[in-house]
């Protein structure tokens, strides 16, 4: 399984398609196998979905998504988990450990209009 998390250094970014990089998990039996960061290729709807699908990534956990955000990972069979805030590691293994606390989405826009969040 991997895993992407919107990341800015060590901690989750609070939104998925303005962050500055993505921490990419590898996960075998439970266990992260490799970690790697890879810049933030740019925000253009539906873009971030397929790029993602293209480096096999399996779940998503951002602290913030637009509804059609959500949609579109998940047509690209990619879980969507939001809510999510901390450092990127103890989030990963909170998740693995099937115990992630979330808070709500930090992002709650229609994707469809300008973006105005300000994270």
């Amino acid at each position: 399984m991997k895993i992407a998390i919107p990341s800015q250094g060590s901690t989750v970014a609070g939104h998925f398609g303005h962050c500055p990089e993505f921490t990419i998990v590898e996960v075998d039996n439970q266990e992260v196998v490799r970690e790697e960061r890879i810049a933030n290729p740019g925000h253009k709807p539906g873009f971030l979905p397929k790029f993602l699908h293209g480096l096999e990534v399996n779940v998503i956990l951002a602290g913030g998504m637009g509804q059609r955000a959500v949609d579109l990972f998940n047509q690209n069979q990619i879980e969507v988990v939001t809510g999510a805030s901390g450092l990127v590691k103890d989030v990963v293994n909170s998740y693995l450990a099937n115990n992630l606390e979330l808070k709500d989405n930090i992002c709650n826009h229609d994707d469809t209009a300008e973006h105005e969040c300000s994270h």
